[in-house]
């Protein structure tokens, strides 16, 4: 494992993905499990892990010269990111991949927003501390799916971290538990090809999924064409040869990972939900081409991150990726 100045500027290397998988700290429960997801994950793609911690420092009034602190509150504000980094590195202790360990200052949902644009992939917690992810889908791991230039990962908090120190600790556990890509017909190129990775880096099967609203929600809207239950369960069996053979040409041309499918009626959020109970990833774009993945972050991925029993992945579609700002060189 190798640590770097902690207060250095993160070197820029235009158009790579040199900082490999980004991962917020800030020494929280939360923050714990998903450093310790984001380690595994990169020593499984034989990645370089880079642990980033966020501070702030606020404009201070002092109405005299007896008011001003013993050390300036930029300097103690580094202070303790440089504990909350030390924190994160004893966490590591026995890591045999490598690590960057940073402290930034800025707001941290704006740090990790501005960082995906250099990063593999970005992983958060559920919740923390406030300083780098707030409340229950708070500012971070709400704004950082929404607006993340590379695939992002909110790790529940049922992810449990194994005990110990040794390197055994980060072993890909992989085994039959499949990756769940949720789609609402024929994926993008790009979305297939980062299940596909994550699969076959994980060992795992990967199964797509789509997932048709029942009866009740076309009812909702009074300008809605409402299908009868047959002729839904007809588009359904349809649907599932489609993406049957869609799943026999992913396996042929993937060697070493098996894709199967699954057409399901009823809540799209909630049908995800419970398959992330055994999934050990659950996958989604940020929006879709109807009704399964809406808007930015739409009903969809927001519903399945509220609610999902283990980790999600939010997948951030072609164009929002192309049209993606660049960092100032």
């Amino acid at each position: 494992m190798s640590t770097d100045d902690r207060l250095s500027p993160l070197p820029v290397e235009p158009e790579a993905h040199d900082i490999g998988v980004l991962v917020g700290y800030d020494d929280s429960e939360h923050a714990v499990q998903a450093l310790h997801f984001a380690a595994v994950l990169a020593l499984r793609a034989h990645s370089r892990l880079t642990v980033v911690s966020a501070y702030t420092v606020p404009p201070m009034v002092y109405p005299n010269m007896a008011s001003l602190p013993p050390v300036p509150e930029k300097e103690a504000r580094e202070l303790a990111t440089r504990q909350i980094l030390d924190s994160a590195e004893a966490h590591l202790r026995g890591y045999p991949g490598e690590v960057v360990l940073r402290a930034v200052e800025g707001d941290a949902a704006g740090v990790l927003v501005e960082l995906s644009s250099r990063a593999t992939m970005s992983v958060v917690g559920a919740r923390g501390r406030g300083g780098f992810l707030g409340r229950l889908l708070g500012s971070v791991s709400a704004a950082l799916p929404a607006h993340s230039h590379c695939p992002t990962i909110v790790v529940p908090k049922s992810y449990v971290v194994p005990g110990g120190t040794g390197p055994e600790r980060f072993a890909s556990e992989g085994g039959i538990a499949p990756v769940v890509l949720g789609i609402d017909g024929t994926p993008p190129r790009e979305l297939t090809e980062v299940a596909l990775k994550v699969a076959a880096d994980a060992g795992a099967p990967l199964h797509l999924l789509l997932v048709l609203p029942p009866l009740e929600t076309w009812m909702a809207s009074a300008q809605a064409m409402v299908p009868d239950k047959e002729i839904l369960e007809r588009r359904r069996d349809e649907l599932a040869e489609e993406i049957r053979r869609e799943a026999l040409a992913l396996t042929e041309a993937t060697p070493g990972v098996t894709v199967t499918a699954g057409v399901e009626i009823g809540d799209p959020a909630g049908r995800l939900a419970e398959h992330s109970r055994t999934a050990q990833l659950t996958i989604v774009s940020t929006r879709g081409h109807g009704r399964m993945v809406s808007a930015l972050l739409g009903s969809v991925s927001r519903g399945l991150l509220e609610r999902a029993e283990g980790p999600v992945m939010v997948v951030p579609a072609p164009d929002h990726v192309r049209h993606a700002p660049r960092r100032p060189r």
